[in-house]
């Protein structure tokens, strides 16, 4: 058993931990990704970049506040041709993500940091593939009815772990990977310590 803060909101992150006997006190960070996200963009910098940033960011933050304890930090981003997508604010914003994906090949990129004492002391980013299949505008309709709003907002527009998979003609990529938290490379470094 081995306890960190989780600094994010998420509860597949806590899901995935708790699977993984890794114990965790969470405390969101609550920082404002947009703005960063706006910010970095304008530097020209890409996902991987975004994403790491964001991560080291929350953790960071809290680890601040959490003298000797450690902090993890974690965020996700889809990559659709060098654009990021960001979690949808509203189910019209959902089916206009999910028509922007409609049979296409994307990156969703994670990334974790864990902080101690308010600096970065390791991360790592892992990159996973997925096609989705080819679907007309109504069967992209029915398959977000069947989503919850807060599976919706929580989980970006599809959940690989439940409907989700259905969209997919191909999935190449660790499946914790998909649902926000690289779990295995986060064990390794864990019981390095």
């Amino acid at each position: 058993m081995f306890n960190l803060i989780l600094a994010s909101k998420s509860k597949v992150r806590k899901e995935i931990l708790n699977k993984n006997n890794i114990t965790c006190i969470v405390e969101p960070s609550n920082v404002d990704e947009d703005m960063l996200k706006e910010s970095l963009l304008k530097e020209g910098a890409n996902p991987e970049v975004i994403s790491k940033n964001l991560a080291e960011l929350k953790a960071n933050k809290i680890s601040q506040k959490k003298n000797g304890e450690i902090v993890l930090g974690a965020d996700s981003v889809i990559d659709l041709e060098g654009e990021i997508i960001s979690k949808p604010l509203d189910r019209k914003e959902a089916l206009n993500i999910l028509k922007k994906l409609n049979g296409k090949k994307h990156y969703l990129i994670s990334s974790v940091c864990i902080s101690k004492n308010g600096s970065m002391v390791w991360n790592y980013t892992d990159k996973a593939e997925l096609t989705m299949k080819k679907m007309s505008d109504e069967e992209l309709k029915e398959y977000l009815d069947k989503i919850s709003d807060e599976a919706l907002y929580a989980y970006n527009v599809y959940q690989i772990e439940g409907e989700g998979r259905s969209l997919f003609s191909k999935i190449q990529g660790d499946e914790d990977t998909i649902m926000g938290l690289p779990v295995k490379k986060i064990k390794e470094y864990i019981n390095s310590l």
